[in-house]
């Protein structure tokens, strides 16, 4: 009986036709990058320090330097380890006493009381407009830059459900269109608010959307290749990524307020609209809900322009194999290798987001050049592709997913030990752990899809990286509270769950050179061939506890 691998042997399994779409839907891939680790720049937090009109008028009337009046009149304070005038407070000064003098030598405010800032604060923008310059979000205030973050990943959480199911149910295109309908709405919106509640909301709604719209055109171009193409399609959709990652701290230094920024990055989601008249629908999953006659359609037409032809004996299109289209959340955690896959799963999805996210948002927290760190950061990334592309098929995904992991951890953990003054060791060091978290994120998301079957496949890489946004919403936090206290204590974090992760990626099957299971029978008992007697029990027992 024809399979649908075996169609695309007919019709070609990477031709024309799916370079075609593969080239459009990358777009996808590299626009999204903006979203994820936009607040490197939109959230960029400058130097700043306490305002004081009183000051200002001393400071030019003495002619004092920016820095020695921040010098003079600032406390000193332990951040991070490191003791530095405070952002935050100042001296309680009058400023009109006739005892006070110009030398800054002799004058000494360290005897004086300490408060917080009266009239808000002063930042060296270089160049730079952020939300955090706008609307004063340091100090006090400077969880809400957290908040920029965690409410992204709250959508990205909610969205990874929704739009799991949507996608299993009503297709792949039709939640790409509606997804990027949604996020051409909110992300034109969100650089026109004028408050940071707004601004909140609408960053979530972009995370709703923009996940669900992300995890079904993955889905769709691992669907819609040959087993052979699929790691290499799945590697290059991320490695996209990553391009986008190069692109945006050009964009961020030629567009230096982050509204226009947000503009940039919002507009290519209309040109993606139109992309849904030019993209078919996955004929596999086609297939899995029991329409096989707009499935053979579709095929023929990639067939046409892959300039092949369908044999006869492919003109009827029937898979007994196909599961009831009816899924819910218990099939994944129901039978016991579909359980030990999605928790390891998960875990691993929690870790790399924890990880990834965390590493790139240090950058802007480090006192560097933000747009030159940030390229590094993203230039390492390029590697990973290729040494997963290498290894892969010549090694297989469990062992360099699991090295990926625990090189991260231990870069991480030595990265957090090595000396300042060290700086090219400590930068080398950080920019593996950078690479093996990044080879980690890349594998997690094309051996999720490989290990559930076609009618869980979107909802199981949908529900399983949604502890992905989890991680996301936890690591704004982590990194910013934990390094005020001493800058590398996320490091160490960060290191000790990639190990663990690293150590549980080993209890899961080897995906190398196997066909994408149809059913959950096939990912129980991968080694039974369809067909069989013993296999068409289980299937019943299968069904009976589904139906329970």
């Amino acid at each position: 009986m024809a399979t649908f691998d075996d169609l695309l042997e007919e019709v070609g399994s990477f031709g024309r036709c799916q370079k075609r779409i593969f080239a459009m839907l990358c777009l996808l891939s590299l626009q999204f990058a903006g979203l994820y680790v936009g607040i490197v720049f939109q959230g960029f937090t400058p130097d700043h320090w306490c305002r004081d009109s009183v000051l200002e008028e001393r400071r030019k009337a003495c002619e004092w330097s920016m820095e020695e009046s921040r010098r003079i009149t600032m406390p000193m304070i332990n951040s991070s380890g490191l003791l530095q005038h405070s952002s935050c407070h100042q001296y309680e000064v009058d400023w009109n006493s006739t005892e006070l003098t110009c030398d800054s030598e002799e004058l000494d405010l360290s005897r004086l009381s300490v408060v917080e800032c009266k009239e808000g604060w002063e930042y060296h923008y270089e160049g730079r407009k952020s939300f955090v310059t706008e609307f004063n979000l340091v100090c006090s205030n400077g969880w809400m830059v957290d908040m920029y973050q965690s409410t992204l990943n709250v959508g990205f959480l909610v969205g990874s459900f929704a739009f799991g199911y949507f996608a299993d149910r009503f297709g792949r295109m039709k939640t790409f269109l509606l997804t990027n309908v949604i996020n051409v709405a909110a992300g034109f919106a969100m650089a026109a608010v004028p408050d940071v509640i707004s601004i909140l909301v609408l960053r979530a709604i972009l995370g709703f959307s923009s996940k669900g719209g992300w995890m079904a055109i993955y889905v769709l171009l691992t669907e819609i290749v040959g087993v052979k193409y699929r790691r290499t399609v799945g590697i290059l959709y991320q490695m996209f990524f990553s391009v986008g990652m190069l692109i945006l701290p050009l964009l961020a230094y030629f567009i230096t307020d982050w509204r226009w920024l947000q503009v940039a990055i919002t507009a290519p989601c209309a040109l993606y609209i139109a992309f849904y008249w030019f993209v078919p629908e996955s004929p596999r999953w086609l297939i899995s809900t029991n329409n096989s006659s707009k499935a053979l359609e579709i095929t023929k037409a990639i067939a046409k322009e892959n300039g092949k032809k369908l044999s006869l004996n492919f003109e009827i299109l029937t898979d007994d194999e196909v599961e009831s289209t009816s899924t819910s959340l218990l099939d994944l955690i129901r039978t016991p290798n579909m359980r030990k896959h999605t928790f390891i799963l998960m875990f691993n999805w929690f870790t790399s987001a924890v990880v990834y996210q965390g590493l790139i948002m240090r950058v802007g927290i480090t006192k560097g050049n933000v747009y030159i760190d940030f390229l590094i950061c993203a230039l390492v990334e390029f590697p990973a592709a290729f040494l997963i592309i290498f290894t892969i098929e010549r090694i297989g995904r469990r062992l360099p997913f699991a090295s990926a992991n625990i090189v991260a951890g231990v870069s991480c953990i030595i990265t957090a030990f090595i000396p300042d003054s060290m700086f090219w060791i400590k930068t080398t060091v950080a920019s593996i752990g950078r690479l093996g978290i990044t080879m980690a994120f890349e594998m997690v998301v094309f051996v999720n899809t490989e290990l559930y079957p076609t009618s869980l496949r979107n909802l199981g890489v949908s529900v399983c990286s949604t502890l992905c946004d989890v991680g996301g919403i936890v690591s704004p936090f982590l990194l910013y509270r934990l390094a005020s206290i001493w800058l590398e204590l996320p490091l160490i974090i960060f290191g000790v769950v990639a190990l663990i992760a690293g150590g549980l990626v080993l209890l899961l099957p080897e995906t190398k050179g196997v066909a994408l299971p149809d059913t959950i029978e096939d990912v129980e008992f991968p080694e039974r061939k369809k067909g069989t007697p013993e296999n068409q029990e289980m299937k019943q027992v299968l069904k009976s506890n589904e139906a329970a």
